[in-house]
């Protein structure tokens, strides 16, 4: 922490209107990750290139021929899986990363003072890994695109502990579902610009299939770019602002390369500050995940925080994981072609903005425990009607297009919603923002380790992801039960 971010005084710090554009803007910085590399063009990708081959299947009741996907089936150990599954595995891999290093690094954030310092290397790992999936061309690279892809999903999820965390630090109750909803529509501007771009490319200048695939590669490139380039804005402006404890090693090392390469003599060696620096680390180690459980057992003895939590928990399992495997159950199930899925895809972010202003401001008529009810009872509909639709049925398209709709206008909204109701809920001024948003980002990344695995075991046992889609409604309808039984406040009705 600067000697000048040291003395800024919190109500300096508390609704700056820089400070707050500084944290919107890193919505718009890394939102390009959620919707190029997660919504639609590298799964497309990923589908087109485990795709062996399209086969003609003739349906009796339309009297037509529809073009059936062949994949290629992925060796693991041995045995053959569908490219499908192993992506839904991987990304249940890449949250339990997370899962696993979140604790641990608030910790150290907590304790260091140096949060934006995390969000930074997050950021990094993120947009560096966005363009590593450049490397990945076909079959023989198929384990490289998962890995970056991983890697990529870490360094997104990873910053937004240490993003979302901000939120209470700079700005007063009133001011965050504004601030919230002002983020998550910063982010879709931004992610459906880049999008544009990207489609132009790939759609407009490319010529011939391969190249249409290196304009995809380049897409990624573009991305990483993006997150990378514009998140220099955030990081000028958007202070440490943490709590810095007495009790440090010697000399930071492993958080601090440079240290690495010098003598240590005035602290006895490099030897011996590595074994305090190691001891330093592995107390931390203890002391994060018995924190978290300590901060769980805190939140949950308030009742209000009680069911908010365990209705967030259960409604992310389906909200997330309908919303990560959404463009492959597009080009899977119906078939769907590659411009008009990315086209509705696209569609999905624009309305997602309107949604998040929408629901914002319907929060302050009606308050954000009912915003929450009515985007989960519209998720359980639109799960539902995943489940009846029918590649044979020759409106599919039109079909996929109603549920899209329905998705696009409720994502933005419960997501914006969740994050400003949670915060709201926490204890005010707490030097501990960090440790609760831990807690709140590792609840979300359990919740999609569940349901991805649960989505990938269900696509590998029935061969399609309908039923996926189907199992999701359950969770929506718990976490719908569990956000009635929280007693409203007066700034969360």
């Amino acid at each position: 922490m600067s000697e000048i971010e040291k003395t800024i005084p919190e109500n300096s710090i508390k609704n700056n209107p820089k400070i707050m554009r500084a944290w919107a803007l890193y919505d718009w910085a890394n939102s390009v990750y959620s919707l190029v590399i997660t919504s639609t063009i590298f799964p497309i990708y990923y589908a087109i290139l485990t795709t062996a081959y399209e086969k003609k299947e003739y349906v009796a009741e339309t009297k037509q021929w529809i073009d059936v996907a062949v994949p290629h089936m992925i060796k693991i150990f041995g045995k053959e899986y569908h490219p499908d599954t192993v992506y839904g595995y991987s990304l249940t891999l890449s949250f339990l990363i997370v899962v696993l290093l979140s604790p641990i690094l608030s910790s150290l954030a907590d304790t260091i003072g140096n949060k934006k310092s995390f969000l930074q290397f997050f950021c990094y790992l993120g947009a560096t890994s966005c363009m590593g999936l450049a490397m990945f061309t076909g079959m023989g690279t198929v384990w490289l695109g998962l890995l970056f892809s991983v890697t990529a999903s870490v360094g997104f999820w990873g910053s937004l502990v240490f993003y979302n965390s901000f939120l209470p630090d700079i700005a007063t109750p009133d001011k965050q579902d504004a601030l919230s909803a002002k983020g998550y529509v910063y982010g879709y501007i931004g992610s459906v610009i880049l999008v544009i771009i990207c489609l132009i490319l790939i759609q407009v200048c490319a010529e011939t299939p391969k190249q249409a695939q290196i304009y995809t590669r380049v897409s990624f490139l573009l991305t990483g770019a993006w997150w990378f380039g514009f998140s220099q804005y955030t990081f000028k402006h958007l202070p440490q602002f943490g709590q810095v404890k007495e009790q440090l090693p010697k000399d930071l090392v492993l958080l601090n390369y440079k240290n690495i390469f010098k003598s240590h003599r005035e602290q006895g060696g490099f030897f011996e500050v590595l074994k305090d620096n190691f001891g330093f680390y592995f107390d931390v180690f203890k002391q994060s995940f018995r924190e978290l459980f300590k901060v769980g057992g805190h939140l949950f003895a308030d009742k209000n925080l009680k069911f908010f939590l365990s209705s967030f928990f259960f409604y992310s399992v389906g909200m997330q994981t309908i919303f990560l495997m959404a463009t492959l159950f597009g080009k899977r199930e119906i078939n769907m072609a590659q411009d008009k899925l990315i086209m509705t895809l696209l569609l999905i972010q624009i309305e997602a903005i309107i949604g998040a202003l929408f629901f914002s401001w319907l929060s302050k008529k009606i308050g954000n425990k009912n915003v929450i009810s009515i985007t989960v009872a519209l998720w359980i509909g639109a799960c539902l009607s995943a489940y009846y639709l029918n590649k044979e049925n020759p409106n599919v398209e039109y079909q996929f297009y109603g549920i899209a709709a329905v998705i696009g206008l409720v994502m933005g909204g419960l997501q914006a919603m969740s994050r400003s109701t949670y915060s709201k809920l926490l204890p005010q001024d707490s030097m501990d923002n960090t440790t609760f948003f831990s807690f709140y980002d590792v609840l979300e990344k359990i919740a999609i380790i569940l349901g991805t695995f649960i989505f990938a075991t269900l696509i590998e046992y029935y061969n399609n992801m309908r039923y996926a889609a189907l199992s999701m409604t359950i969770f929506f309808a718990i976490g719908l039960i569990l956000i009635r039984f929280m007693k409203v406040k007066n700034n969360t009705k």
